[in-house]
């Protein structure tokens, strides 16, 4: 699935288009045989003799959140080969309180334990990125859209690029299959005078190829400058590398008075005390690596009960 587009999808459709390209059943598998080996093995569980006994267990939130990773539950319980049925009144954006039952499990009490770290694991950290993607996008305020990175978790992105989502983030591309960005080691070697031609030559040979988006990144007034030289239309967003607040306003200007149709995105050193500020130049976007690098794992448990 290619990066989200300017109208931006509902949370579930985001995540099935993720689901769709393969990588969160291959992440669980490797969720799996991390805790079950190659044999696919739980012996704690086999030595108690506790496939006979029927549990009923609650996954409950310990702290306020935001909820993300419910979506991928029943494709874990398919990959793990779970007979067990999972049932919540929630859904993943939702805003929880301490206390709340994120989900009930009901099944044979061995394939409860058996995937309740993962499960635990899972919605931990998703819920963790998409809390703190809330409270950036929160502050960050209306009318500018905030998108996460590729400063993800390796084989993690997919789900949490979707746990951004679920906290109102926007998706930047999700790799380097399926958008072109052009950053400043790529045209390290390009002088100033002939960058608008560079870019320019780059532009119309990414048409013929499927690309979500054109970005080109800068990092100087300078070299922005070159790039409204560019033919309107070939340059979808230019991404402002770690300029202050004064400098990105001076490139709104500078695109409001070129009259060009370039989206201009913030990035570098985003925090949640300076987002405000950030957001408050006027451009359209602003990427927060931090949205998933400095995320903390939320606090989830599972309470589980037997007998019927």
């Amino acid at each position: 699935m290619a990066a989200e587009s300017a109208s931006k999808p509902s949370i579930q459709t985001f995540y099935e288009g993720l689901s769709k390209t393969g990588l969160v059943r291959r992440l669980l598998e490797i969720a799996r045989d991390e805790d079950l080996g190659p044999d696919r093995i739980d012996l704690t569980a086999r030595v108690t003799h506790s496939e006979t006994e029927h549990a009923s267990a609650r996954v409950v939130l310990a702290q306020d959140a935001v909820v993300a990773g419910l979506a991928a539950i029943p494709e874990l319980l398919e990959v793990f080969e779970a007979e067990v049925m999972v049932t919540s009144a929630l859904s993943d954006g939702d805003r929880a309180t301490k206390g709340t039952v994120l989900a009930t499990l009901e099944g044979p009490l061995n394939q409860i334990v058996t995937i309740e770290r993962t499960i635990l694991n899972l919605l931990g950290r998703l819920t963790g990125v998409a809390t703190l993607a809330s409270e950036y996008v929160q502050r960050a305020g209306p009318g500018v859209d905030v998108l996460d990175t590729r400063k993800t978790t390796p084989g993690l992105r997919v789900l949490e690029k979707y746990a951004v989502r679920c906290g109102g983030g926007t998706s930047h591309r999700l790799g380097l299959h399926d958008a072109v960005l052009i950053k400043d080691n790529h045209i390290a070697h390009v002088p100033n005078d002939e960058l608008a031609s560079w870019i320019a030559d780059a532009a119309r040979r990414a048409k013929g190829l499927s690309s979500a988006f054109f970005m080109v990144e800068v990092d100087t007034l300078d070299q922005f400058r070159e790039i409204l030289r560019v033919d309107d239309g070939l340059v979808d967003y230019v991404l402002l590398d770690n300029m202050s607040p004064e400098t990105m306003r001076s490139a709104v200007g500078m695109r409001d008075d070129a009259g060009s149709s370039i989206k201009l995105e913030a990035s570098g050193g985003v925090r949640l005390e300076t987002i405000k500020s950030i957001a408050a130049s006027g451009v359209d976007r602003i990427s927060v690596g931090a949205l998933t690098h400095q995320a903390v794992t939320a606090d989830v448990r599972l309470d589980i009960g037997t007998g019927r």
